[in-house]
């Protein structure tokens, strides 16, 4: 760059053509007779900025001086105030600051730049708005306009002191006094005014001379440096503050503790530029021999460790963190082992890595502390472990929950895993679903023992009481409805529960009713009927089905069938009228009985 303007100063240049930029873009000001471009590096694509000048003939005096603006930036212009050394600027104002992308305030238009005796012949030229050449009149020309906004064409508008700060203004006022003797020298301005003594001025003044400063300063700094951040302007933070930072870091002149500072700082970011700003000075830190900021990486990589890419990993992290499984430290060597729950998903794209870092990370969950355990399994298993693509490691994602289900709460597992596990009972592969259903089981039971648990807690020992009433009541609720149905149970016999010992007596009863005297034959059904298991405390009843003739005689105590309420007998020997009276009343209900031993058979 620098040989391009020293041929374009000695007029031996080629042209633009070999200038390495591409120039893009006017912005619509610039200083002077200059036009400042907006442009990109021909290497990088980096931004740049431009400035080009053009005259009708070579003795154009905006040429002259624009050549030696050009032959100042070489030798480096001023040291950054006028009058500082043996050189003037002759014109600080607004239009010659330019701001970088830091955010620092930096003087150019050295055209009529001259040596303090004013040899300069450009100095006289009309691209001075002003003639100024002393040294505090010019800053307090350029604090008019930084503060008004608007360019300065004359000295009598200086007075107007509107627009300047009270905190600064009687500083002002002293830069533009009427005696040149009497005014304020440029270097005291910033050492003494009240107007700079704050917050953001001293955290800047403190990162500039960090090197200067004691362990303890540091400490104590960037302790407390995470709130502070907040309370100064953002953009002045990220674009001031945060290189400075991630330089003093990176250099080793900043303590451990600044790491917190520079994460807290980096997560104001964007992604693309936390991992252009931060991340690369994040990287090198890797590498450093001090165990605290070791211990503090490893502490804060869940931070920025989805930012590392794999081949940073694999390539400059992974084998500086590999270390600390052989560390003296028992504490670093615990957050080693954690940090693979970030780092080996990037260590290695194979599948089965992947796999195995899950089975691992199941077996040792016993040996993480609590905090650990509440923050990183789930996490690992449900959003990384069950999305997996490769089918194995799905199942020991599954596997994994369920060998670690008593580190999870109740809430936990009906609103994260129970969900994320219902998804796989139709993956595509069988040994997948099949270990979903599993663990779906296994996550059920534990929620049903919460709500028994939780029941019993409220309700005291009611719960149990009542719980096996609906078992019983489903085994003889087809029971009771064909009792309502066909006719009024008994009211003194107790309902026995059904089982194959009922069908025995059913059998003693037809034969006991066979030997009972009767002028007719009685036809008894030799098949079991499912009403006849309602009725073994009637000993000389029939099972409700056949047909009775006449000339039966009954006990009034033996006729509790179930069906006394249809007819019941008021004499112990009825008469042979009443007798068929009764047989004629009762010949209906034998017509279901076909239908009933159908069923039967």
């Amino acid at each position: 760059m620098f040989k391009f303007l020293k041929e374009v100063v000695g007029g031996s240049g080629t042209g633009i053509k070999d200038l390495p930029y591409n120039i893009g873009e006017p912005y619509p000001s610039a200083w002077g007779s200059w036009l400042h471009h907006r442009g990109t590096s021909k290497d990088d694509g980096s931004p740049v900025s431009i400035f080009s000048l053009s005259g009708s003939n070579a003795q154009d005096g905006h040429l002259a001086a624009g050549r030696n603006g050009v032959k100042r930036l070489r030798t480096g212009g001023t040291s950054g105030r006028s009058g500082t050394n043996d050189r003037v600027h002759g014109n600080v104002c607004l239009a010659s600051v330019v701001v970088t992308q830091t955010l620092d305030w930096k003087l150019h238009a050295f055209d009529v730049l001259s040596e303090f005796d004013g040899s300069n012949e450009t100095s006289s030229t009309q691209m001075l708005h002003v003639s100024i050449i002393d040294a505090p009149l010019n800053l307090g020309c350029l604090i008019y306009e930084l503060f008004s906004g608007l360019k300065l064409s004359k000295t009598e508008e200086l007075r107007n002191t509107a627009s300047i700060p009270k905190s600064l203004l009687p500083d002002y006022q002293r830069l533009l006094s009427s005696t040149p003797s009497r005014r304020l020298n440029t270097s005291k301005l910033i050492e003494n005014s009240e107007y700079f003594q704050n917050k953001l001025v001293d955290t800047i003044h403190f990162m500039e001379i960090l090197s200067l400063k004691d362990s303890v300063e540091k400490d104590t700094f960037f302790r407390k440096l995470p709130n502070l951040a907040e309370q100064l302007p953002r953009q002045i933070v990220l674009k001031k503050l945060l290189p400075l930072l991630a330089s003093a870091l990176e250099f080793g002149s900043a303590a451990a503790p600044a790491l917190t500072a520079l994460l807290k700082m980096g997560s104001w970011l964007s992604a693309e530029e936390f991992r252009t700003k931060v991340l690369p000075t994040i990287i090198k830190l890797f590498a450093s021999n001090d165990r605290a900021v070791r211990v503090s990486l490893l502490q804060h990589i869940d931070q920025y460790g989805e930012s590392l890419s794999a081949q940073a990993v694999d390539e400059q992290v992974y084998p500086h963190v590999a270390t600390g499984f052989s560390d003296t430290s028992a504490f670093l060597r615990e957050l080693t082992l954690k940090s693979m729950l970030v780092l080996a998903p990037k260590v290695d794209e194979e599948p089965a890595i992947r796999t195995n870092t899950t089975i691992l990370l199941g077996n040792i969950a016993s040996y993480l502390n609590e905090g650990t355990r509440k923050r990183v399994l789930i996490n690992a298993f449900t959003v990384r472990a069950l999305r997996d693509t490769f089918p194995p490691a799905r199942g020991a994602g599954i596997m994994a929950l369920c060998a670690t289900s008593s580190n999870y709460d109740i809430t936990e597992i009906a609103t994260r895993i129970l969900p994320n596990v219902v998804v796989l009972t139709i993956d595509p592969d069988s040994d997948v679903r099949s270990k979903a259903f599993q663990a779906v089981d296994q996550f059920l039971q534990m929620a049903k023992q919460h709500y028994e648990k939780t029941n019993i807690e409220t309700t005291g020992g009611a719960g149990m009481e009542s719980s096996s009433i609906p078992g019983n009541a489903s085994l003889l609720g087809w029971a009771m409805s064909s009792l309502t149905l066909k006719g009024k149970s008994s009211d003194h016999a107790p309902v026995p529960s059904v089982s194959s010992t009922a069908l025995t007596p059913t059998s003693s009863n037809a034969s006991s009713v066979a030997d009972t005297p009767s002028t007719a034959p009685i036809r008894v059904n030799s098949t079991p009927d499912f009403t006849e298991h309602h009725t073994p405390t009637s000993p000389t009843s029939t099972d409700g089905w056949g047909e009775l003739e006449n000339g039966i005689d009954e006990e009034p105590e033996n006729d509790k069938d179930g069906w006394d309420d249809l007819e019941p007998l008021e004499e112990t020997n009825p008469t042979p009228a009443l007798t068929n009276i009764q047989a004629a009343q009762r010949r209906p209900v034998a017509q279901p009985a076909s239908h009933v031993k159908g069923i039967n058979h």
